[in-house]
């Protein structure tokens, strides 16, 4: 568990977390967001005593969005350890992307545009032109960092926030192979749902389970969120369709 650590104020007021940014982001700017669920309170307030998170269960009910802006503002606060966010996960479909041109970053990029919308509704900015430099501001700092599992081996990852997004689509060894990246002073965060995978593999599939197994064991380190249709957020048509598609058992 990640302890929070002050960092001592350097030069005109300014912390030295801050200090090592070019062009400090405005934290006034960052919307505050509340869990409007009970399982989204919970995934709340185990993250805020401490904890890692697991939070698992279907669609449209917020577990990344939540994930990513505890971890965004954490990250963005002088007082926390946090220099980064890590998002990271592994696009099944795409799992030969060493062979794509571009470095770690370049090839990502197929998967980021999706946390960018989640990132834009964090913050109240006047224009869509302020938001772009924002967010180019945050990745430009690694403020955000994404990271395919294919480059993940090797890596320890200090001061970190590590969300694991579609965790399901992870075998039992990429799993096992990220938390043991955790270095000091860094908190992980795994969302999915265990009963939607894209792995083929019969043994891959139950990778999620067996993972699980032991997170299990480790309450005094995790906090294990389920969410379910009671959760789901999203209006209209999705949520009805996601409702429909669960007690079809599709």
């Amino acid at each position: 568990m990640a302890s929070k650590k002050k960092n001592g104020p350097v030069g005109a007021g300014l912390t030295a977390k801050q200090m090592k940014r070019k062009k400090p982001i405005n934290t006034d700017l960052l919307n505050k967001i509340e869990p409007i669920t009970d399982n989204q309170k919970k995934l709340f307030d185990g993250y805020d005593e401490g904890k890692n998170i697991f939070a698992y269960g279907c669609a449209g009910t917020g577990k990344t969005f939540a994930a990513l802006y505890l971890a965004l503002k954490d990250v963005l606060d002088p007082s926390t350890p946090y220099d980064r966010v890590f998002i990271v996960r592994s696009l099944v479909s795409t799992r030969e992307i060493g062979f794509l041109p571009g470095d770690h970053e370049d090839k990502s990029s197929l998967y980021q545009i999706p946390y960018k919308h989640m990132v834009k509704y964090m913050f109240e900015m006047a224009t869509d032109a302020d938001f772009e430099m924002l967010y180019a501001n945050l990745k430009a700092q690694e403020t955000i960092k994404f990271w395919s599992t294919s480059f993940i081996r090797g890596t320890t990852l200090d001061r970190s926030i590590v969300l694991i997004d579609e965790c399901q689509n992870l075998n039992f060894h990429e799993l096992d192979s990220i938390i043991t990246r955790i270095g000091e002073d860094s908190k992980i965060m795994f969302c999915g749902d265990a009963t939607q995978t894209d792995l083929i593999k019969q043994n891959e599939k139950n990778g999620i389970h067996d993972f699980m197994k032991i997170i299990q064991q480790l309450p005094e380190l995790f906090e294990m969120v389920e969410f379910n249709i009671n959760d789901i957020v999203r209006s209209g048509l999705v949520r009805e369709y996601l409702i429909r598609k669960m007690a079809l058992n599709l």
